[in-house]
């Protein structure tokens, strides 16, 4: 996979006919989509020169928290915005899906490269901290044959407040009242195991970093950093291994409704790979500078457009066009 590494900013210049020399568009939020992001504004700058775009791989919390007190002028999230905090941003605020992604449970095993299969009792009685050692009987259950070590478990989690994060422990919530009861959902909870890392980088480099790490990234950051992935069991008992394809089969089955919100907690499809999430550019419905309207509508456009084709190339979902269209359309509602 040809993906570059994350910048912690994203600076590039480009041009938009008639909304003046080198407006400046600043955004920040979600980790998960940020080499996306720097892909698009790569490629959006050769054939643009006046607008320079500043995208911060800061998390999706901060980055909901930034736009929201005014601080840039998108945002990026990888779970919708709930309706307490449309109402903070005066109903100001349009949520434009961008793209699509799978959470996986990477780990660090010695000895297993590929092949582990991780049942849902297995990866919740790991996170909630019941199960500590690899050669646990909830894990060889399902991977007979496989010679297991007697390795400690080191859980890997987020430290900052994330949407891959609320996205992960939503869907466990879902399959799991143990693990909803004892560490909840949201964008920052509490582990009772383990140890954290910033952003999907943070998290990526301590699994590598540690023998017997398991924990939760996007699938590219995995895929890029050739960490081994498991197979997660799904809602009708099929481990399935996190894929473009798998991901793709479960988004299939998902219709957005009209204000393109949508939770993803437990795909009912027997090939759906369990943990998917749209993530979503946050804009102004109005700005104050027409300016910075124009430039965000042409950047965000242009992901929609031209851009999806870059998604699957780094390990993302492009959008299926009738989500497309919707977003096209959202899009247009911007002054």
């Amino acid at each position: 996979m040809n993906r570059p590494f994350l910048a912690a900013a994203l600076i590039v210049s480009s041009a938009l006919p008639n909304i003046g020399a080198a407006t400046a568009i600043t955004g920040s939020g979600a980790t998960f989509p940020a080499p996306l992001y720097q892909r698009w504004a790569s490629d959006f700058k050769k054939v643009n020169a006046d607008i320079l775009v500043n995208y911060q791989s800061i998390g999706s919390g901060a980055g909901v928290t930034q736009f929201l007190q005014g601080v840039t002028d998108f945002g990026a999230s990888d779970t919708a915005m709930k309706d307490e905090e449309i109402s903070h941003a005066g109903q100001n605020v349009v949520m434009i899906p961008a793209a699509a992604g799978s959470i996986v449970l990477a780990y660090n095993v010695p000895g297993i490269r590929t092949g582990l299969r991780l049942s849902r009792a297995a990866y919740i009685g790991i996170l909630v901290g019941g199960i500590t050692k690899w050669n646990d009987p909830a894990i060889a259950k399902a991977n007979p044959g496989v010679n297991l070590p007697s390795v400690p478990i080191t859980v890997i989690s987020r430290s900052d407040g994330s949407g891959t994060t609320a996205v992960f422990t939503a869907h466990c919530s879902e399959v799991s009242a143990e693990f909803k009861e004892k560490v909840g959902s949201g964008k920052a909870v509490t582990w009772p195991v383990g140890v954290a890392g910033k952003g999907n980088e943070g998290v990526t480099a301590l699994i590598k970093q540690t023998p017997g790490a398991i924990g939760y990234v996007e699938y590219g950051f995995a895929a890029y950093n050739n960490l081994a992935m498991a197979a997660l069991e799904n809602n009708t008992q099929n481990f399935i291994s996190p894929s473009i394809e798998s991901c793709a089969a479960t988004l299939a089955s998902v219709k957005l409704p009209g204000d393109l919100r949508a939770f993803i907690l437990d795909p009912k499809g027997p090939d759906d790979y369990p943990v998917v999430t749209f993530t979503w550019v946050l804009v102004k419905k109005t700005y104050a500078d027409a300016a910075k309207a124009a430039g965000v509508k042409a950047f965000v456009k242009y992901g929609l457009t031209t851009g999806q084709a870059a998604a699957p190339q780094l390990g993302y979902i492009a959008l299926p066009p009738e989500v497309v269209t919707k977003a096209l359309a959202a899009l247009e509602t911007v002054n």
